[in-house]
């Protein structure tokens, strides 16, 4: 309790600066302390053309033009989880500000799932961290500037999910979207509904006021574009689960819309990227970089 007191005193020092890529429907951040002018940039994403193979950094550049203007120096590279949606600007944005890369920890066991899947060698894949600057541990805090930030676990839909608390604000990744929206899916390899269940918990017991800061959007019933909602708001309103919401119920609930789900556009390419920090599968020997696409006979 003393650690959401301290982080909360330093609020008025934080701004947040939100970018969306309108590909993907991804929020990324950055997260200011104004004091120092000291940053970190929250699940960038690198642009991807599937139909063309074409890899692009003009979201990246925009974040890093904003930091440019503003006379920032970035700290962290701060990401929520391994993504299937969008393919990560870390690496490109570790080489550009030599800011370190950072995940949960649990990367270790979607890299250790996800090597399989795409038959990756040794010199391609450890899978025990490798190509992330930093692990963090659940409950670990680190700095940005002055305003001290701490790592809350929040796995079920990926093993290595975490949000980031940072004066009073929580940055969840994709355990939670806007209240309309309800929760992440669970049916990818490592997820599980009852995990995530108790990691929702975990995040309702914040105090109401603490603002959330979700990654998608996907504007149900075509409303306005909406980021920022709050524990209060997830604790009365979210449609699957709320604060009375019995763990069962949301299981079933989950399940059941799990079932109807498809896979993600970009899940390949994405997973592929991702686990190794934004970097591209080592170039052949004509230089050029391949996504390899398992492929299943129905």
């Amino acid at each position: 309790m003393f650690l959401i007191y301290e982080v909360c005193m330093a609020a008025n020092n934080v701004h947040i600066e939100m970018f969306f890529d309108k590909d993907s429907s991804t929020f990324s951040y950055v997260v200011t302390d104004n004091s120092i002018k000291v940053a970190a940039i929250i699940d960038p994403v690198l642009n991807y053309d599937a139909a063309a193979g074409m890899i692009s950094t003009t979201d990246a550049d925009n974040i890093l033009a904003y930091i440019a203007a503003k006379d920032l120096t970035v700290a962290w590279i701060l990401e929520t989880h391994a993504h299937a949606d969008h393919l990560s600007a870390a690496h490109y944005l570790h080489i550009k500000t030599g800011a370190p890369v950072a995940i949960g920890e649990g990367i270790r066991k979607v890299q250790q799932t996800f090597k399989l899947v795409f038959n990756l060698n040794d010199d391609e894949l450890l899978a025990k961290g490798d190509y992330f600057d930093k692990l963090f541990a659940d409950n670990e805090r680190f700095s940005i500037g002055s305003v001290t930030a701490q790592v809350i676990n929040t796995p079920g839909h990926t093993n290595d999910s975490v949000s980031y608390l940072i004066a009073g604000n929580l940055f969840v990744g994709d355990s939670l979207f806007m209240p309309d929206s309800g929760t992440a899916r669970c049916d990818f390899p490592g997820g599980d509904a009852h995990i995530l269940y108790r990691s929702v918990q975990r995040i309702y017991q914040l105090p109401d006021d603490t603002r959330i800061f979700i990654c998608h959007d996907y504007q149900p019933n075509g409303r306005e574009l909406r980021y920022q909602t709050s524990v209060a708001e997830q604790k009365t309103q979210n449609i699957h689960v709320k604060a009375d919401t019995p763990e069962q119920e949301f299981v079933q609930k989950r399940e059941a819309r799990d079932k109807t789900l498809t896979v993600p556009r970009l899940i390949y390419p994405s997973v592929q990227v991702n686990i190794r920090g934004g970097q591209l599968p080592k170039a052949e020997h004509n230089g050029v970089s391949y996504i390899k696409i398992p492929l299943k006979q129905a």
